[in-house]
């Protein structure tokens, strides 16, 4: 029996395929693929650095090498606009910042072009953010990456993460929801984040193991969920009965167990400093903040124009391999200046929304959504997702990836909003504040907070204290 079927699909064409996949690449990795491209199309050569256009000198501009003693940087091109003031005030925070960043003049350390190793929440945020989704769904998402602990275990029960939303936050989610939400986390970077004991983490790592056969996967299944007791004793006679299974399936399916990771939160403190080449430099100018790109330290292609005219001249076949060459040369010179169009134009989208960071610091950041810039700067969400992740622009506040200026929002009993990362500055800043010999209790800090206008449970202030590495108030205590 015939039967016909109707499937849609969407095809990227190749020109597109090349510029998401440009987008999305590090400073680095772009640099590895433009150099490569230069060395094997005969089409393509490098071109010479930009110079300071008419339009910088009579304005008086800077010299960026000057401005920028850490690297390199081009100069600002016309399109570069720079943004708005500063507001005076920040209308999602009512608390005092601390005094404004010398943003003009000020000497940058070579230090701060070590970044700082992504964190594990920071990595499947970033993962999510790749993730069509609704609101509600991602940011219950966002609360469960939240809420894992260090080893990325969710050991807080779903139904008590309700007591963290908003109270707009309608209709309350049903396990189900919370069910739906937590399985999307489990399948993002390594497996086993997001499992809620023991025996879900070495599953979820099972399922995902590739190359195992199929029995050797159910072994090791069955054992996980129903003899991890036995595995831990290293009772193997009492294994083998209750498995039903042969001396040498047994012995594979214990060595593949023991292989996995139970902690695999653990992994990301162990990473080393990355040391990165920023996209764009973020600087003050007249009183504005401005974005320059960084385009001095990648390698800029161009079309070679001579071979080019040979090839049209020689009149040879338009599919022949040279041609395709051509081709291929000509998207990468579109795509390599559109992918700098995309990253500046978001750049200063984000710089535009986080001026008061700029200006007072991490207590003054505030929230931002991906889909706030996508809409502003009418792209897709996906497009910003890319635009953002491995991009690092250099500051007087250092080096931060795109991503740290994305926050969730958190509401205020005034009526306004804060971002999650501004409360994990003030709480830090009121650790630091304490008296030693009378630290500040989680329940004090939520007090503390309450009195800024900031309403938390205690168990999220106990998270974020836990994100930024600070012990709890007895550990604390100076006797």
């Amino acid at each position: 029996m015939q039967e016909l079927r109707l499937r849609q699909q969407m095809t990227l064409a190749p020109r597109l395929q090349q510029s998401v996949k440009l987008l999305q690449m590090s400073a680095l990795e772009f640099t590895t693929a433009v150099e490569l491209a230069l060395a094997s199309n005969p089409f393509l050569e490098e071109a010479e650095e930009q110079a300071a256009g008419p339009a910088d000198i009579a304005e008086g501009r800077p010299d960026m090498d000057s401005a920028n003693p850490a690297a390199e940087a081009a100069p600002a091109p016309s399109s570069s606009t720079p943004t708005e003031e500063a507001p005076a005030a920040a209308a999602e925070y009512g608390g005092d910042y601390p005094s404004p960043a010398r943003a003009d003049g000020e000497d940058r350390d070579l230090g701060q072009w070590a970044s700082a190793p992504v964190s594990m929440r920071e990595k499947l945020s970033l993962e999510l953010g790749s993730y069509r989704l609704g609101a509600r769904d991602r940011l219950l998402a966002e609360f469960i990456i939240d809420s894992l602990d260090e080893d990325g275990y969710l050991r807080t029960p779903t139904a008590s993460l309700c007591d963290d939303l908003s109270p707009d936050f309608s209709p309350p989610p049903d396990d189900a929801e919370w069910l739906t939400a937590l399985r999307l986390v489990q399948q993002l970077d390594a497996p086993g984040l997001g499992a809620r004991d023991l025996q879900e983490c070495l599953a979820l790592q099972l399922e995902a193991a590739p190359g195992l056969s199929a029995s050797l996967r159910a072994l090791a299944l069955r054992i996980v969920r129903e003899q991890i007791d036995r595995l831990a004793k290293n009772d193997s006679a009492g294994l083998r009965r209750a498995l039903n299974c042969s001396d040498d399936e047994l012995r594979d399916a214990c060595a593949l167990i023991r292989g996995l990771d139970p902690k695999p939160g653990r992994r990301y403190d162990a990473q080393a400093p990355v040391y990165v080449v920023p996209d764009v430099f973020v600087d003050k100018w007249r009183s504005r903040w401005r974005v320059v790109p960084n385009r001095s330290a990648m390698p800029q292609a161009r079309l070679h124009q001579v071979y080019a005219d040979l090839f049209r001249r020689a009149r040879l076949d338009d599919r022949s391999p040279m041609a395709q060459e051509l081709q291929e040369a000509r998207w990468l010179v579109r795509n390599v200046e559109q992918r700098y169009t995309t990253i500046q134009r978001v750049a200063e989208a984000i710089v535009k929304r986080q001026q008061t960071f700029f200006e007072y610091g991490e207590v003054a950041l505030r929230p931002l959504m991906l889909k706030e810039v996508a809409d502003d700067l009418d792209m897709h969400e996906s497009t910003v997702s890319r635009a953002t992740v491995s991009k690092y622009m250099v500051t007087p506040r250092g080096v931060f990836e795109f991503r740290h200026f994305f926050s969730r929002e958190l509401p205020t009993d005034s009526g306004g909003t804060c971002s999650a990362a501004a409360v994990r500055a003030l709480i830090k800043e009121l650790i630091e504040a304490e008296d030693p010999a009378m630290p500040l209790s989680d329940v004090a800090l939520a007090q503390q907070l309450a009195n800024n206008g900031i309403v938390l449970a205690r168990r999220t202030v106990s998270k974020y204290r836990g994100q930024l590495r600070l012990p709890p108030a007895e550990l604390r205590r100076e006797h």
